[in-house]
């Protein structure tokens, strides 16, 4: 009470006395707090009972007001003093020894707003970036400590500050040869005496060094095994602080970590990846909160809860488990995976990539793999939503590279029948979009759907184009061997031009609105298909419009479901195709045929085949089945690779023998609807009645017989009509870009 008293009356003194200069203030107040030590014999008073923190207050403001009034970037005799005494090394051994009571926290503070107000330049300075280092290793000792608040406002300074200039990093790294060796704690002692005018220990003016003296005072590196190279104390610090019960502290730090692996000194980089403990603690997390979550989940409470960003997930524990068991823990798995790939995200290059592969030995491959690989229908399906929601989720260039690799392997050359299970994980994964559980199928196929649209090319390369690349689908034969030609077609060929199937009897909404746009069609070639492979865009867009008979239509009867809806889809979907796809190295026509090696056998990969498969029984297949089988298949189609676009879009081309297509397996399909429509009695009707339905716009009433039948020709008749619409689209933008 008496201390509090004094201070009070302290302070009145001072605003009743002349105003002192600056420096001489400054200097006041800082003897005032070395003469505390001298004087004093009760060490154990708190320091808040003592006019330590009013003094220490005083010289911030000191030094705010001096900055203020001098010029941009010149020191002032204030800072001048606080420089040369070497205030800064003063208050470190104070504040580590935290004498008295709670000094480490004032010494923190005073840190902390010294680099935050003062706008030059202070770490340049080796009497201050020296104490800094110090103090630095301070921080995160001890967890729960109770100047944490303190620490953590105090690391989070020094990291933006290094954020502004990256070259300071620099004096950060410590050379552990170098290292001094911390003294015994009595020397320590007897060196921590102060010498009333300067403010320095005793030690430093005997010594001459008082660098020496002082480093002699620190403590070693924590926790660090590894003894060559340099230890990054900021880095360390920040990662016990991650660990600290109070989120708000985890939060920070991991903030001032995102900021430190920005950084774009290589030597911080490569210090961070190899001395530091950053790499385990974001594996060995995300590990610790995979293994937290259920064996078993819904894949929809998985797909559809809320996006979550890292620092941000609040809940509550009793409302999360009234939701669905095992939210909470999805969230904190899903929060953390945000923040590794954030920080990949961030992170200078070289770091990113070391980081990234780390999460991919020590998550993907050794706790993923295993789960995927398993024969547990149950397990299958968690683990594989699990994964679709981490593929949505990834954005990091680098963390997703890794995560491609890790589930399509780095394979570049083409696939063989016998190569297809070289990769076991790829193998398992592509067998399950054609799996007896319709539900397995379903979400694997959601996973490809999600994996084609990241913006990598290795995707479409592992999965469909390493098999396209000599155009060996083709017939290889001279023209003058082949087949003579009727209308421009091989006489054992359909001509989908006389067929009754194909003829120009259009249902209404089949037909194409204005063709203006085909008058800038290049003519036909004799073989009816260009020497670069693209075909007359009127006749592909009809031959899809055209491919189901007219009895098995069905969609001219409702309104709003035209061909014309899927052409503004299609034309959004192609330029955001294109925009993911402008930075690969994709021709704009196919390689010509006379340098494709069209004698080497075809095999269309793993993946397409699975699809054309399942896309020849889409007659027999759950409804749902067949929309993800479809939605997958055009999405293929959209990508603007000539190979991919004639392989999957053009009807026309010359298959070579045992060849088949996207085209060529849809004519199968409707061959033999053709035939089943005969047996099944008021066929239209029932079809109309079961699209109404799908619709919503008839109620569920009695059941109807072959409804996996009629829900197949329905997706089909639908499907015809959005590759139609992607044909064209990509033509038009194909002309409109060659256009002058």
């Amino acid at each position: 009470m008496f201390s509090k008293f004094t201070s009070i009356l302290q302070h009145a003194v001072e605003a009743l006395a002349p105003s002192l200069p600056l420096q001489e203030d400054f200097v006041y107040h800082w003897k005032a707090i070395t003469h505390y030590y001298i004087e004093t014999s009760d060490d154990k008073a708190p320091v808040t009972d003592t006019n330590i923190p009013s003094h220490l207050e005083q010289m911030l403001d000191i030094l705010t007001q001096e900055e203020r009034e001098r010029e941009s970037g010149e020191t002032g005799p204030c800072m001048e003093y606080l420089l040369h005494h070497k205030i800064l090394e003063t208050l470190y051994t104070l504040g580590k020894a935290d004498c008295p009571p709670g000094m480490k926290q004032q010494v923190l503070t005073f840190y902390t707003k010294l680099l935050a107000h003062i706008r030059q330049p202070l770490l340049p300075h080796i009497n201050v970036h020296r104490p800094v280092q110090k103090l630095v290793r301070l921080c995160g000792d001890v967890l729960a400590a109770p100047t944490e608040n303190e620490e953590i406002q105090f690391l989070c300074i020094v990291c933006s500050k290094l954020k502004q200039d990256p070259y300071l990093v620099n004096f950060f790294l410590e050379n552990k040869s170098k290292r001094p060796e911390a003294k015994r704690p009595t020397e320590a002692g007897k060196d921590n005496v102060l010498d009333p005018d300067t403010g320095q220990s005793a030690a430093m003016g005997r010594a001459g060094h008082p660098e020496e003296v002082a480093a002699a005072a620190s403590t070693s590196s924590p926790t660090n095994n590894n003894n060559n190279g340099n230890n990054y104390n900021l880095v360390t610090s920040l990662l016990n602080l991650t660990k600290s019960p109070d989120g708000r502290i985890v939060v920070k730090a991991c903030e001032g970590l995102m900021l430190l692996v920005s950084l774009p000194e290589p030597a911080a980089a490569k210090c961070l990846t190899e001395n530091t403990g950053l790499c385990e603690l974001l594996t060995d997390r995300l590990v610790s909160f995979y293994k937290a979550l259920p064996q078993s989940m819904d894949p929809l409470d998985i797909e559809t809860v809320e996006s979550v960003n890292w620092g941000l997930d609040v809940y509550n524990l009793k409302e999360d488990a009234a939701i669905f068991t095992g939210k909470r823990p999805l969230i904190s798995f899903l929060s953390w995976l945000d923040y590794c790939d954030q920080l990949i995200k961030e992170a200078q290059k070289s770091a990113a990539a070391v980081m990234a592969r780390n999460v991919r030995e020590r998550f993907f491959v050794s706790v993923m793999e295993p789960q995927l690989m398993q024969t547990s229908e149950v397990g299958i399906l968690t683990s594989t939503a699990l994964l679709n929601r981490i593929i949505r989720q990834v954005t990091s260039e680098a963390l997703l590279q890794e995560m491609i690799y890790f589930l399509l392997g780095e394979e570049t050359e083409p696939e063989t029948a016998a190569t297809v299970a070289q990769n076991p994980l790829r193998h398992r994964l592509i067998e399950h979009c054609d799996h007896l559980s319709d539900e397995i199928s379903i979400m694997t196929l959601r996973l490809f759907e999600q994996l084609i649209q990241k913006p990598n090319q290795h995707v479409l390369h592992s999965l469909v184009l390493r098999g396209l690349g000599e155009r060996n689908y083709l017939e290889n034969k001279p023209q003058e061997e082949r087949e003579p030609l009727e209308n421009g077609l091989p006489h054992d060929a359909v001509d989908l031009e006389e067929d009754p199937l194909f003829g120009d009897d259009l249902s209404p909404d089949s037909r194409l609105s204005g063709s203006d746009w085909l008058t800038s069609s290049p003519p036909q070639s004799p073989d009816n298909s260009k020497s670069d492979g693209k075909t007359e865009v009127h006749k592909i867009v009809n031959s899809f419009l055209c491919l189901v008979p007219d009895e098995a239509k069905s969609s001219y009867q409702v309104e709003g479901t035209g061909y014309d809806t899927y052409l503004r889809d299609a034309h959004r979907q192609f330029r955001d195709y294109c925009g993911v796809c402008q930075r690969w190295d994709w021709r704009g026509n196919p390689k010509p045929l006379e340098k494709c090696n069209l004698d080497s056998p075809f095999f269309e990969g793993h993946f397409l085949k699975v699809l054309f498969d399942r896309m020849g029984r889409i007659l027999d297949q759950p409804y749902d089945v067949n929309l993800q089988v479809t939605a997958v298949l055009s999405k293929l189609s959209m990508f603007p690779h000539p190979h991919l676009h004639e392989y999957l879009l053009d009807p026309y081309i010359n298959l070579a023998p045992g060849c088949r297509s996207l085209f060529s397996v849809i004519v199968r399909v409707v061959g033999d609807l053709m035939l089943r429509i005969q047996r099944i009695p008021d066929f239209t009707p029932k079809l109309l009645l079961v699209r109404k339905r799908l619709l919503g716009l008839e109620p569920e009433g009695i059941n109807v017989d072959h409804m996996t039948l009629l829900e197949g020709v329905i997706v089909l008749e639908e499907f015809c009509k959005e590759l139609a619409a992607i044909a064209f689209v990509k033509y038009h933008a194909a002309s409109s870009s060659s256009s002058p």
